[in-house]
């Protein structure tokens, strides 16, 4: 009989706080408001034109100052709109923060990411993210490490193995032991190695950089000549010297220019966000107008990442030519299904279109596998029902799920034998077929509409999955893809 786990105490969580053991609060991913400020004011041009009002203000010519509100107006710009950007991102990851299951005092319960500490006990099932390295305790998990190694191959875990924060749930259920959290995480770490900020590449910014590194290596001297000719030469007082040095100064300083880039591009950023586009940086703008090429992913970008069931058809009679009784292979389903440890999204597809009843009593459960490609539930009742890849469950398929394979569907086949089955690494001689289910992607909302209007545009559109080609080319077909 499996050892029930309690998990730790409130106590015991709150002495790990107090130790330094519990989650930090996650960093902003933005910049602070002391940056986007700093960033946004202290520039070399900003410097030369506040260095030439200063002079002005010195020798009291006051209506000589007015070109500073260009200056003014075109930091407010600037550091409003990325102020509005960093609100957006804050809360968007707000809301995107994963909540955690844990057990303590031998409850489930979810938790905030920053409450977990060293030695919570997490609940793991397929769709989990793990946020922190842990250790299997019980149970056992198909994980997908892909962000970590860069391969898409599911890794088993099972007791005693480590679970990699960055890394996420295929398939099975599991408790682990945290025991990293914070910066010792390695996702975190890897992140720490490399994390830098990389400059925006702006051709607009670019060229008013050189422009102001260009005059500002001749502004200085030119200036101080200018002073002396006036001051000295022409034995003008020192406040009309100042005027008419700064005077000369300005109109090497393009601040007409600067404002002119800055309203048009706050200009296009509102016409953004009216549309609910997020524009991080007011030069952005300028990066999406050089777009010629746009590349996305499958599931999650032209497919929502869910499964709808297409077609469900009855295959075959009993095994030895004898049929169920009426009602009897629905039942079967929907029992596997209500027993079931897997949650993909394949699995809540089936659950959607079956149902989930317990009508029978399971006995042994052997998780559904993407290395083996197929899973089991046997019952009390002396009958083990399987779910798996065609390939697996049955020779030819019939000609209408032969077809959906061709359309692009996946197809799921559904079995049983009368009797309970335990060996995870085969399979019975004689799988009796029940269902063959065929399921498709669903494409999201508007994608006909986006993929038109990058069409329109002359921006050419490439799909990169790791899915089959023939799966890819249908779901971008149906998706309104341009060849």
């Amino acid at each position: 009989m499996e050892k029930k786990i309690y998990g730790l105490s409130m106590q015991e969580v709150e002495e790990k706080r107090k130790k330094g053991e519990g989650e930090q609060e996650p960093e902003s991913i933005t910049k602070s408001k002391k940056q986007i400020i700093r960033e946004n004011v202290l520039t070399l041009f900003n410097l030369l034109n506040f260095i030439i009002a200063g002079l002005l203000f010195a020798v009291g010519a006051y209506t000589n100052m007015i070109f500073i509100a260009i200056i003014i107006l075109n930091i407010v710009i600037g550091i409003a709109q990325e102020c509005k950007a960093k609100k957006l991102v804050d809360e968007l990851s707000i809301l995107n923060r994963p909540a955690i299951k844990v057990r303590r005092e031998g409850e489930d319960q979810e938790i905030e990411l920053k409450d977990i500490v060293k030695g919570d006990i997490v609940i793991l099932e397929s769709g989990s993210q793990i946020c922190n390295d842990s250790i299997v305790t019980s149970g056992s998990l198909e994980v997908n490490e892909s962000l970590l190694t860069g391969e898409s191959d599911p890794v088993i875990k099972e007791v005693g193995s480590t679970l990699y924060s960055g890394s996420s749930v295929i398939s099975g259920k599991a408790c682990a032991e945290v025991i990293h959290v914070g910066n010792d995480n390695y996702a975190t770490s890897l992140v720490n190695e490399v994390k830098k900020e990389k400059q925006v590449q702006s051709e607009l910014l670019g060229s008013m950089r050189k422009v102001t590194r260009f005059t500002s290596s001749l502004i200085i001297p030119l200036g101080i000549l200018l002073f002396l000719e006036a001051f000295v030469l022409r034995k003008a007082p020192v406040n009309e010297s100042v005027v008419a040095s700064a005077a000369a100064l300005l109109g090497m300083l393009p601040k007409g220019l600067v404002l002119l880039i800055s309203v048009s591009l706050a200009t296009g950023v509102i016409r953004l966000a009216k549309m609910k586009i997020l524009v991080q940086n007011i030069y952005s703008l300028e990066t999406l107008a050089h777009v010629d090429t746009l590349c996305l992913d499958k599931t999650g970008t032209i497919t929502n990442g869910k499964l709808t069931v297409d077609t469900v058809m009855e295959i075959g009679a009993g095994l030895s030519g004898k049929a169920l009784p009426q009602g009897e292979p629905e039942k079967l389903v929907q029992s596997y299904l209500a027993v079931s440890d897997d949650n993909n999204v394949t699995f809540q597809a089936l659950k959607e279109a079956f149902g989930g009843q317990a009508f029978y009593t399971p006995a042994y459960k052997i998780p559904f596998s993407s290395k083996r490609k197929w899973g089991c539930i046997s019952f009390a009742e002396a009958v083990s029902v399987f779910v798996g890849a065609p390939e697996k469950l049955m020779g030819k398929l019939p000609g209408e799920l032969e077809q959906k394979l061709e359309e692009g569907c996946r197809v799921i086949i559904v079995g049983y034998v009368p009797m309970q089955w335990e060996d995870e690494a085969a399979l019975p001689e004689e799988i009796q077929p029940l269902y063959g289910v065929a399921l498709e992607d669903t494409i999201r909302e508007n994608t006909r509409e986006t993929l038109d209007f990058f069409h329109r545009e002359g921006v050419d559109v490439k799909v990169i999955s790791g899915d089959h080609v023939k799966t890819v080319s249908m779901i971008a077909k149906r998706a309104g893809l341009h060849r």
